[in-house]
């Protein structure tokens, strides 16, 4: 699949204001700094779609995006140690998990991982809050050019081994670099092929 069109539709805060849910819907999500918003651009042939900045946190708003006419992408605000005030970021909680436990046309969530570091607990909680809900999801290795083939291969085992302690059955994976512009066909085929299963 190739996105010709993507655009902004609107920003929300609550459940009441998400487009109609008559679309197949997939969310993007990850820790702050986590380069999401470089890998939604990339993936839309677009440069500022998604707004990128050095500051964590800069996502605050559930932002939808109509791709090619016929699909949601959308952008969740990041999680973690965005430098942001401690109210605040419990609004994102509850904006993020409203968002979760009513979009009934949610087909899947990206959530993203940095293949540099080792495994993360707010990742690994954040993902079993997933499977405690029965939510689709599924795991996107960021930034893989960053880190060495060794130390990637290292983190991501590290990462299968941790979920493995709780999961009979692993998610599909993906692994992608924004600047080298991998990983790209193989998340668009999957979206593409959840898209057919939509009703």
């Amino acid at each position: 699949m190739d996105i010709k069109n993507a655009e902004f539709v609107k920003s929300s805060q609550t459940v009441q204001q998400f487009p109609a849910p008559d679309r197949p819907e997939y969310a993007f999500t990850g820790r702050s700094n986590v380069g999401k918003s470089s890998l939604i651009n990339y993936l839309c042939n677009r440069k500022n779609l998604a707004k990128t900045s050095s500051t964590p946190g800069k996502t605050q708003l559930v932002n939808h995006f109509l791709i090619n006419d016929y699909w949601y992408l959308v952008d969740l605000p990041g999680y973690g140690y965005a430098k942001i005030s401690k109210k605040i970021k419990q609004g994102f909680a509850g904006m993020i998990e409203d968002y979760l436990l009513n979009r009934e046309n949610l087909v899947n969530i990206f959530v993203l991982i940095d293949s540099k570091i080792p495994p993360q607990d707010i990742d690994l909680d954040f993902i079993d809050y997933l499977g405690g809900h029965e939510l689709p999801f599924s795991i996107v290795f960021t930034k893989t050019d960053k880190a060495k083939r060794s130390e990637f291969a290292k983190n991501q085992e590290a990462f299968k081994n941790e979920m493995n302690k709780s999961w009979e059955e692993l998610p599909p994976m993906f692994y992608t670099s924004s600047s080298k512009r991998k990983g790209k066909e193989e998340l668009l085929a999957y979206i593409n092929d959840c898209n057919k299963l939509f009703s």
